[in-house]
Order: C-alpha cells, then sequence, then structure tokens
C-alpha cells in the first residue's frame, strides 16, 4: 500500500478540524532515539489533549493514507519511535494526556492517560499507600503509553510480572478512527477476545493506547537490599531458589552482574562508591519486599549466611539503611549510562530458559573470544531469564573501529540464544532494529497470524509503518 506524505496540504486540513494548540512545529527531540541509530522524520506533529482529538487525527489519517508515528516518552531501544525512510508521517506524541483518571484504592486500581510519566503513575499509588509495582531506569521520563505498547519489563517481573500483567483495561483509537472503550476495572471479563494483550506490545502497529486500568499492590511494608558475590552464573540460580524456600514468592528483584559492570562504572562514573572490594567476577543484587511485621534486613541476612555456608557466595553487603539500599540500586541504574558512555558494537536483550542461562554464558564467552578480542558486559534481570548481553571493543578502542562487525555479532549472539530456546527480544520490543530477526527466528504460522491481524487491523498500513512487521 503506497502511503502519502503528511504534507502542507494535510496539515491545513487538520487545521480546519483541530484546535489550534494541537500542531505544532517538529523538534528536534521527536526525530531522536537513545542509542543514535536512526534520526527519524516527521511531517506533522501533533500534541492532542484528548482521546477524541487522537481519534480526529487517525481517521484524516487514514482518509489520506497517511503514514502515523505514535510517540511516547522516546526511550525505546529498537527504533519503534522514529521513521527514517518512506513518506514523512504524522507523528502524534501523547505527552499532554497526562492526567491521573482515577485512584481507587480498594480495588488497587490506578487509571492513567497515555501520555502520563511512569514515575508520576508510581508517586499516584504511593500517594494511597499502594504500589505501581513497574520499574525501569527510564521511569522518570518514559510514557505508560509507551511502556504498555512495548510490554515493557523491568527489575520487578520476576515477583509483579511485564506490563502486559499489571494491565486491566485499555483506552485505543484503532486505525479506522474508531475508539475502543475497554477501560475496564474487571479483574474477571471473559467476553471474547483478548483485544487488551492484542495491543500490549504491539509497538503503535495496531492503534494508539490513549489511557489503561492498571493493578496496583499493597505497599511492603520492608524492603531489604544486598549484594552478593557468587561463584558463578549456576551459583546464582541456586541463591534464587535458595532464597525462594525461605522466603517464598516476596523476592522484587534479582538482578545477574557481571564485573564489567563494575570496571566500566568505575572508569565512567568513578564517583559511585562500589561496596564489595576486591569486585567479584559475578554477583547478584537481591530485593525482598515483606510485609505482616517481617523484616527484610534480617530475611536477607539469613539468605546470606546460608549461601555463604552452602558455598554460594563468598562475600556481600546488606543495605542497613534506606541510603545504603539506594546506592546499590544506583549502582545497577547506572550501568546502562556507563555501557553507552563506552560504545558499545551490538547489544542485545534476550531472555532465555533459566536452566539454560549458565551454559549459554559459558558458551558466548567461549564464541565470542573466537571471534576477536572484545569485552562481554553480560547483567540482567536473572530471577525472570532476561540478560543484557553486549559487546564492547577493547579498552582504548572506539566501537567506530568495528563498525563493519556489529552484524556479525549480533548474529553470532541471536543464533546461539534461539539454539538454547530464548528469544532475542525478551523487553525492549522489535521496532525497526529487529524486523529481521523476527523474520529469521520467528515461527512461520505466528507471523502470518500476525500479518493477517495487522492487514485486518490497519488495511491501508498506515499505523507505524516499518515497525514490527517490516
Amino acid at each position: 500500500m503506497t502511503l502519502n506524505p503528511a504534507d502542507e496540504s494535510f496539515a491545513t486540513h487538520l487545521r480546519g478540524l483541530l484546535p489550534a494548540e494541537v500542531l505544532r512545529p517538529v523538534e528536534p527531540r521527536y526525530l531522536a532515539e537513545p542509542r543514535g541509530r536512526w534520526t527519524g522524520q516527521a511531517g506533522v506533529l501533533a500534541l492532542p489533549r484528548t482521546t477524541e482529538e487522537v481519534a480526529t487525527l487517525i481517521r484524516a489519517a487514514s482518509a489520506r493514507r497517511v503514514a502515523v508515528l505514535p510517540y511516547g516518552g522516546g526511550t525505546g531501544l529498537v527504533g519503534g519511535q522514529v521513521m527514517p525512510d518512506g513518506p514523512a508521517p504524522l507523528v502524534i506524541s501523547l505527552e499532554r494526556m497526562n492526567r491521573i483518571r482515577g485512584v481507587y484504592p480498594q480495588e488497587n486500581v490506578v487509571v492513567a492517560e497515555a501520555g502520563c510519566i511512569l514515575a508520576d503513575i508510581q508517586d499516584a499509588a504511593g500517594d494511597v499507600n499502594r504500589l505501581f509495582p513497574l520499574s525501569l531506569a527510564s521511569e522518570g521520563s518514559c510514557r505508560i503509553g509507551g511502556n504498555l505498547a512495548t510490554n515493557a519489563g523491568g527489575v520487578g517481573v520476576l515477583r509483579y510480572g511485564n506490563a502486559r500483567d499489571l494491565c486491566l483495561g485499555l483506552e485505543v483509537v484503532l486505525p479506522s478512527g474508531e475508539i475502543w472503550n475497554g477501560l475496564t476495572r474487571l479483574r474477571k471479563d471473559n467476553t471474547g477476545y483478548d483485544l487488551r494483550n492484542l495491543l500490549i506490545g504491539s509497538e503503535g502497529t495496531l492503534g494508539i493506547i490513549t489511557a489503561a486500568a492498571l493493578k496496583l499492590s499493597p505497599m511492603p511494608s520492608s524492603l531489604g537490599t544486598a549484594l552478593l558475590a557468587v561463584r558463578n552464573p549456576q551459583a546464582a540460580l541456586d541463591i534464587l531458589a535458595l532464597a525462594r524456600g525461605q522466603i517464598g514468592e516476596c523476592i522484587s528483584a534479582f538482578e545477574l552482574i557481571h564485573r564489567q559492570s563494575f570496571d566500566f562504572l568505575a572508569e565512567t562514573l568513578p564517583h559511585l562508591r562500589q561496596p564489595l572490594d576486591p569486585v567479584p567476577e559475578w554477583s547478584v543484587l537481591v530485593e525482598l519486599g515483606l510485609s505482616g511485621g517481617l523484616d527484610a534486613v534480617t530475611a536477607l541476612e539469613t539468605l546470606f549466611e546460608a549461601a555463604v555456608e552452602a558455598e554460594l557466595a563468598s562475600d556481600g553487603v546488606v543495605a542497613q539503611s534506606e541510603a545504603q539500599r539506594a546506592a546499590l540500586w544506583s549502582l545497577r541504574e547506572h550501568i546502562p549510562e556507563a555501557n553507552r558512555r563506552i560504545g558499545s558494537i551490538s547489544s542485545h536483550d534476550v531472555s532465555l530458559p533459566l536452566s539454560e542461562l549458565p551454559a549459554f554464558i559459558r558458551r558466548g564467552q567461549e564464541m565470542v573470544a573466537a571471534a576477536g578480542s572484545y569485552r562481554i558486559n553480560c547483567f540482567g534481570h536473572l530471577g525472570d531469564g532476561n540478560l543484557h548481553y553486549n559487546l564492547f571493543p577493547p579498552k582504548g578502542r572506539n566501537r567506530s573501529d568495528y563498525a563493519d562487525q556489529a552484524t556479525g555479532l549480533k548474529r553470532l549472539v541471536h543464533d546461539l540464544v534461539h539454539a538454547y530456546g530464548g528469544s532475542v527480544s525478551a523487553e525492549h520490543g522489535i521496532g525497526r532494529f529487529k524486523t529481521g530477526d523476527l523474520q529469521r527466528y520467528g515461527d512461520p504460522a505466528k507471523l502470518a497470524a500476525m500479518r493477517a491481524i495487522k492487514t485486518a487491523l490497519d488495511p491501508f498500513g498506515i499505523m507505524n509503518p516499518g515497525a514490527v512487521l517490516a
């Protein structure tokens, strides 16, 4: 299907349909993405305030066959928020749709518009002594519509699930311009196809999420955080099993960190104090959230003692104050920034069955070493099988020196992930960066069904063309 550009004629048409302040000059920030792989384009930029205004924009784009690019916080890492090729699109930013429509503490529900910043939703939940557990490094700037559109993960998936698991209902503008009023707060609604889960993770290719009803959880009365030095990834998994046996399902986060992460932090952010000396080859960051008068710090100290006795951990620190807890998390949250400053040749967001993780990491080290002299920074959400497996040049070299090797390294890692029964996209989505990977590793029947759904809902192909399905 041939699409038309969002040109001045189209802009003039929109001005006759919408309030004057909806259309804005295109600023460079709407054309950029964090890793600098692409520069986008925009013929028209719209900042609607209401769902009806979004519907008006989509109806106009559908009638004139103009591409639509939904824009959230711009923090996505696979290029889904920029359109570098094709006719200049209509970019729709939801940033002015940022109201909390309602908070229902007894139901453990908050209803928020898609442009709400994630941290603001967390704060709204905290105001009524509830927890919205979706937590990402970008939570101060990412927006909930984009989190849902990409089915974002983060550090709390082990206990609370992905964005998909935290959503009860959606309000969505479909490619026809129709509004789907699915903003239910019901926990049980067994009335046909689950459009909510179809739209979550569709990355703006099937419609624009304008609001969501989100699950809240009780606020833990006691939080505990510890950093433990472990022998290897298998020992880390053994500690996870030990923790579950002692504490049950109250483990909020379980992060695996390789020494390379701490070396990069020391190299680029030396003001961050590192608590373990010497720095271990592998470590895990564990967080517990307990209620009912139970003490999380005591529980972690007991876990640490048991891990040492079982020869799974050799050193560790248990935070004794909120300041110490925040300092441990600051280390973890600054790893992506340290990676950015070093400059990766190829970055990978992958997931594997838990039991396969040690073998994958071991085999990956062997294969990467055979391919050349690269530094591997392997870290991530071990509790749910999600690793960030990134390859960097040797110290003193620049990633630009290895630009011709990036594609081959990506193939090497992704082929290995696939061989171990894993996924080449754990929590970042497909966007434009991984459309080839989806075609290479995706199940043919699934891909055919996805294309059929796309054609049925978006027959003119206006919604985020080039993303997910090339």
